[in-house]
């Protein structure tokens, strides 16, 4: 009789070597580089979110009596049950509460993902699994939360809070890249000065006298982001990008990298993403937008989204371009990300001659 104890719930490695094949040191050494590529298939973030979501899980099975492998899609749907009415407190949490239809969606997700690094498949559409899903849907989703757009007016005078040290000029070019660019905030501090500067690097700049050309490595693949140059020193992202590179003596590796103390030096280390939204959540608060608000509810209605549905709001430009700038497939996406958009420019109903 099979067993499944705890060292069978570990990962299994799809890139090991057959039984019946002799290890050596060239084939080791391909065995560790397979592995590398593996771990790079998926994005750090993803990883821990979907290691994470294994932890839960597994918990959630202790406590409920019973074992998170082989696969019982009965179980499954009986954990995705509670994660959206809880019958009690959360393993990870000391008073349960209701996950969103989205979260909920994530963490089958990393299941399934963690069962195929198991060695197992897990079927989303087995009907104990896929009718739950359905009901949970149906009866609590909700329309998406948008972020709030940030216009240009409000990039200026987030920028115009910031100090004239290293690090407000760092601070500053952020904001100012991030904004025309349409980045994530995980690209932005992912990019590097040259191409393959470092193992980690998600992208790299190249400097024009027309602007900055951005290659990024996105989830759907390489794509390239324009940057032209501004009307002004004093708002162009290219020209602070410029200036942070010279006084932060940066000609290698991490283009966004922490500062010392009193933001006179810059140092080696990467900047995490959470800093840009730290970053735009204070700048928001400092520069007075939407003070008609508490200032909670201001803090949640701003995030690393803000510059790219900024972006996409306000460049009055033919919309394919904004789609190509921010990276989406499709037209309806980035009109996901439009907040002032003109919904009825095309009228089909006086289009049918009505």
């Amino acid at each position: 009789m099979k067993t499944y104890g705890t060292q069978s719930q570990q990962p299994r490695q799809n890139d090991t070597l057959p039984s019946h094949v002799a290890g050596s040191g060239t084939l080791d050494r391909l065995v560790d580089t397979a592995r590398d590529y593996a771990k790079a298939s998926t994005a750090e973030n993803t990883n821990k979110a979907y290691a994470a979501d294994w932890k839960h899980f597994s918990r959630w099975c202790r406590l409920k009596g019973t074992e998170p492998l082989p696969p019982s899609p009965e179980m499954i749907g009986l954990y995705l049950t509670d994660l959206a009415a809880p019958s009690g407190p959360s393993p990870s949490q000391s008073a349960s509460r209701p996950l969103s239809v989205s979260t909920i969606d994530r963490r089958l997700s990393g299941l399934a993902w963690n069962y195929a690094q198991r060695g197992f498949t897990l079927d989303r559409k087995d009907r104990h699994i896929a009718s739950v899903l359905a009901g949970i849907k149906r009866k609590h989703a909700r329309p998406p939360v948008q972020k709030e757009a940030i216009l240009p007016e409000d990039i200026l005078a987030m920028v115009a809070t910031l100090p004239f040290d290293l690090r407000g000029l760092r601070d500053r070019t952020i904001l100012l890249l991030g904004y025309a660019g349409g980045l994530r905030r995980s690209e932005i501090v992912s990019l590097d000065h040259s191409k393959d500067d470092t193992p980690h690097s998600g992208g790299w700049i190249d400097i024009f006298e027309k602007g900055a050309l951005l290659t990024l490595n996105a989830k759907t693949g390489w794509r390239e982001v324009e940057i032209g140059r501004g009307s002004k020193d004093q708002t162009c992202p290219v020209h602070a990008l410029e200036q942070w590179l010279h006084f932060a003596k940066i000609d290698f590796g991490p283009v966004f990298v922490g500062t010392s103390r009193d933001g006179k030096r810059a140092s080696e280390t990467r900047l995490n993403d959470k800093h840009v939204a730290r970053l735009i959540k204070r700048t928001v608060l400092d520069a007075g937008i939407r003070s008609d608000l508490p200032e909670k509810e201001r803090l949640n209605l701003f995030s690393g989204h803000s510059l790219r549905a900024g972006l996409a709001s306000s460049a009055e430009v033919d919309e394919r371009y904004i789609q190509k700038q921010l990276g989406h497939a499709s037209a309806e996406m980035t009109r996901r990300y439009q907040r002032r958009r003109d919904r009825f420019r095309v009228n089909l109903t006086k289009a049918t001659g009505l």
